[in-house]
């Protein structure tokens, strides 16, 4: 049995402390995959969950925390013939990602550009599909429309920003914690033209003086039940708002089914990492490519932060995978604004 190095849980789940790299199976695989050796993976909210054990992976998946990655082709498996070894790619799986190998879906893989750093580009893959998926797919974005991105300065709350205004929006509303993070929000390019601080503003009244009081057209939540009620206020007539998680609880104790009816609301819950392959696979496709003056790519669209494309990554701070405890830490105590992504030695 070959092995290689991760990250592992001591006891299966539980507190950072028990993060730790140790030796554990090498992957095989299977029909229509290629095993990739990482060189950097993104680390998201679902993993800190996942850690305490509370979000398992989907069935099927690795018991290995990690849903994004970059690095290179070095096997083929059975049935696989979209890649060659040594193709640098970066991609989405439903675990696996904190590990030396991955075994990854071609479907669910996308050629690395040569202008992103291997750190960039493990940035991307939950962050801008999810994104595309609130902000394109399910909030059905038109120029000219007005957007709310809560958690702004997050990695997916970036990449919804700055989509949002790429494909034209009239305004971009967006919430965070800290004076530092909204000032950030509104000197980046294509940032938000409104922020609001969720701990000592209203950002209902925020979204109604950016747009005249007429409202959002879009909502990008995930924090769930302190911004319910708020969020049904900042909606327009017609407006959507996609709901990616509940951290803040899923419970909303008392709810008001009027504004719904006559606003014509459509409310989606959006989940990426559980829904199938054929749909995960169509929705890499969508976001490899989109619409606009004319067909283009995204990913020729997106840049590190001295770029300048119109969509950019910006990584919060990059460590080495031997530091995953305090890497975990910052992500859990939300110092971060951007993407933290961690590199195997």
């Amino acid at each position: 049995m070959s092995t290689m190095r991760a990250v592992l849980i001591k006891d299966d789940k539980g507190p950072i402390e028990n993060l730790y790299i140790g030796e554990t199976e090498k992957p095989v695989p299977k029909q229509g995959q290629v095993l990739v050796k990482v060189v950097a993976f993104g680390l998201n909210r679902m993993d800190l969950i996942q850690r305490e054990g509370r979000y398992p992976p989907p069935p099927g998946a690795s018991t290995i925390l990690g849903v994004e990655f970059s690095g290179r082709v070095e096997y083929l498996g059975p049935g696989a013939t979209k890649w060659t070894t040594g193709d640098e790619v970066f991609g989405l799986s439903g675990g696996g990602a904190y590990a030396e190998y991955i075994a990854a879906h071609q479907d669910l893989l996308i050629r690395k550009p040569p202008h992103l750093s291997w750190e960039e580009a493990a940035s991307i893959p939950e962050n801008f599909i999810t994104a595309h998926q609130a902000v394109i797919l399910y909030g059905e974005l038109s120029r000219g429309d007005n957007v709310l991105v809560h958690a702004g300065a997050s990695g997916v709350g970036v990449a919804a920003i700055q989509m949002a205004r790429s494909f034209g929006a009239s305004s971009v509303t967006a919430t965070a914690s800290t004076k530092e993070k909204l000032e950030w929000l509104l000197s980046i390019p294509n940032g938000a033209t409104e922020v609001a601080n969720y701990k000592t503003e209203d950002f209902s009244k925020t979204v109604k003086n950016a747009t005249g009081g007429k409202g959002v057209d879009v909502v990008v939540d995930f924090v769930g039940r302190t911004h319910w009620e708020k969020n049904i206020e900042s909606l327009a007539v017609d407006g959507r708002m996609t709901i990616i998680a509940a951290l803040s609880g899923s419970l909303v104790p008392t709810v008001d089914l009027g504004p719904i009816l006559y606003k014509r609301l459509k409310i989606q819950g959006s989940t990426l990492r559980s829904r199938s392959l054929e749909y995960q696979s169509n929705l890499v496709n969508r976001v490899k490519c989109f619409c606009s003056a004319a067909f283009q790519e995204v990913v020729s669209k997106i840049t590190g932060s001295e770029g300048d494309g119109p969509m950019r990554v910006y990584v919060h701070k990059v460590f080495p995978w031997t530091e995953i405890q305090i890497a975990h830490k910052e992500l859990s105590e939300n110092k971060n604004i951007g993407k933290i992504v961690c590199r195997i030695s």
